[in-house]
This record gives structure tokens, C-alpha cells and sequence, in this order.
């Protein structure tokens, strides 16, 4: 069985594939995740990947891999995308503690201006790209 999840965050079919032994990921090799948003400007097109982290939480290793994958197909395709971002929350949300974009601590006012793709095209390089350079 897929270890158990330590919230509440799951639809009732998410908790079905965990408790299915075919399905078992350290024996069977399957792995699942879900990506948070697919945020986008449709005035603009300019689009973007982002996994919200709450808590502080890292991306684990699985989330990493298949992010990463996710990112390097969406810039081979879409001139129009900005990349994958972790937006992560010292709490829960911008209201209750401190924001990180992609590693780096920042002030709700850039996080909206980030989501409104106002920033200079360097703030909008992957997550992957950042962190492979640092």
C-alpha cells in the first residue's frame, strides 16, 4: 500500500489508489502527484507551472522528477510559458507568514506582481534552472 497522506487534502478516488496493493509504490514502482496550478494571463498567454508548498514543506524527490520533466517539455513547446515555480508559505498562505518564490524569500506585494508577469523575463526562469545554477 501507498503510504497515507497527513492531511486532509485528498479527493475520495486519490484515497482509493493509496489503499490499492497493485498499486503500491515502494513495491510496484508507481508514483503519483498533482501539480497545483496551471496559471495563466489568457489576454496575454503568457502561462506558467507553480506547486504551492505550505509549512515550508520541500518538493519531495517524486515531485522533483516529474516536475522537472513536466518543465523541460512545456519549454520546448510554448514560447508563451515561464517556467515552473514553488511558491512556499511559512504557514499557510501569504496572509500568515513568510513567502518564498523558488527559493527566495520575498514581500506578497513582488508575489503579486509575479503573478501578474510583470517582472523582468530572468525572474521567470524555472525553479530547475535556479537551482541547478546555485
Amino acid at each position: 500500500m501507498t503510504r497515507p497522506r497527513h492531511d486532509s487534502h485528498s479527493t475520495e478516488f486519490g484515497l482509493w489508489l493509496r489503499e490499492q496493493e497493485a498499486l503500491d509504490s515502494k513495491r510496484e514502482k508507481f508514483v503519483a502527484t498533482n501539480l497545483d496550478y496551471i496559471w495563466e494571463n489568457y489576454g496575454s498567454g503568457l502561462w506558467m507551472l507553480i506547486e504551492e508548498k505550505r509549512y515550508g514543506a520541500p518538493l519531495t524527490w517524486s515531485q522533483a522528477k516529474q516536475f522537472e520533466r513536466l518543465d523541460d517539455l512545456c519549454s520546448m513547446i510554448d514560447r508563451q510559458y515561464r517556467g515552473f515555480h514553488v511558491v512556499r508559505f511559512a504557514c499557510t498562505s501569504p496572509e500568515d507568514g513568510a513567502i518564498w518564490v523558488d527559493g527566495e524569500q520575498v514581500e506578497r506585494d513582488y508575489l503579486v506582481s509575479f503573478l501578474r508577469f510583470e517582472l523582468p523575463a530572468e525572474r521567470y526562469r524555472s525553479y530547475f534552472t535556479k537551482v541547478k545554477a546555485a
